[in-house]
C-alpha cells in the first residue's frame, strides 16, 4: 500500500506501476489483482490512478482530464462552474484540444473534448496549483466563455443585447464575476478566433459592464 500511496493522485502508465512491483515475477499480474480490489482505478488503456481509499485523498477530474487526452485543458461548462460563474453543477469534464473531437466514458465520470484553432488555443490558459501538490491546465474565466461561444454549434448573436440575453437567459452567468475580467484576454480571443461578431460583441458588453 506504501507504494502506491506514493503516487498520490498523479494518474500514471503502466509502466510506473510496474516499476513499483520489478521485485515481482510478474508485475503485471499483480496491477491486475490491484485493480480487482479497487486499489488502482482503469482509466483507460495504459492510464491509472491510486483510489481515494489508499492516500485518502479525492481525485481531480481537472488532472484526469489532462492526462486522459492532450494536449487540452479543461474549460466551456467545466471551467465556468469551477470558477463560479455559473449556478449549475457540471457532471460532464469538458476540455478544449487541438486534435480531433474525443469522449471518454470512465470509472470516473464523462470526458469530452472540443477542437479549437491551433492560434487560439494558447490564449488565456493558466496552471491551477492545488496544495502545492499537482498541477493542471484549465482556461481562464474569460476564455472559458470565448470557448463556451466559439464551441457552440449554431450560435448566432448578432448585437451587445442578444449577446446580454445570451449571458443571462442561458448561461446565467454571474456579472459580479465578470466585472473583474481580463479584457486583453478577450481582445486576443477575438483577433484570432472564429466568430469575431459574437465574441466582439461579447468584449464590447464586458467593456461596458465595467463602467
Amino acid at each position: 500500500m506504501e507504494r502506491l500511496k506514493n503516487l498520490g493522485v498523479i494518474p500514471v502508465n503502466k509502466d510506473v506501476l510496474y516499476s513499483l512491483y520489478d521485485d515481482l515475477k510478474q508485475p503485471k499480474d499483480k496491477i491486475s489483482e490491484l485493480v480487482r480490489k479497487g486499489l488502482v482505478i482503469r482509466v483507460k488503456r495504459n492510464l491509472y490512478i491510486v483510489a481515494p481509499k489508499v492516500h485518502n485523498q479525492e481525485i481531480s477530474r481537472e488532472l484526469v482530464a489532462n492526462h486522459l487526452y492532450g494536449p487540452s485543458y479543461v474549460s466551456l461548462e467545466s471551467a465556468l462552474a469551477y470558477y463560479g460563474l455559473i449556478p449549475e453543477r457540471v457532471y460532464m469534464m469538458r476540455s478544449v484540444c487541438t486534435k480531433l473531437h474525443k469522449q471518454y466514458d470512465t470509472p470516473l465520470g464523462h470526458f469530452e473534448y472540443i477542437k479549437v484553432p491551433e492560434n487560439y488555443y494558447p490564449i488565456g490558459v493558466s496552471q491551477e496549483i492545488i496544495d502545492n501538490s499537482y498541477a493542471f491546465l484549465i482556461a481562464s474565466p474569460e476564455k472559458a466563455l470565448c470557448d463556451k461561444i466559439l464551441t457552440t454549434p449554431n450560435l448566432r448573436i448578432q448585437s451587445v443585447k442578444a449577446m446580454q440575453e445570451y449571458l443571462e437567459e442561458d448561461l446565467r452567468i454571474d456579472f459580479s464575476v465578470v466585472r473583474n475580467f481580463n479584457l486583453g484576454i478577450l481582445r486576443q480571443c477575438v483577433e484570432v478566433g472564429k466568430k469575431k461578431g459574437e465574441l466582439g460583441f461579447l468584449l464590447k458588453f464586458l467593456s461596458e459592464l465595467k463602467f
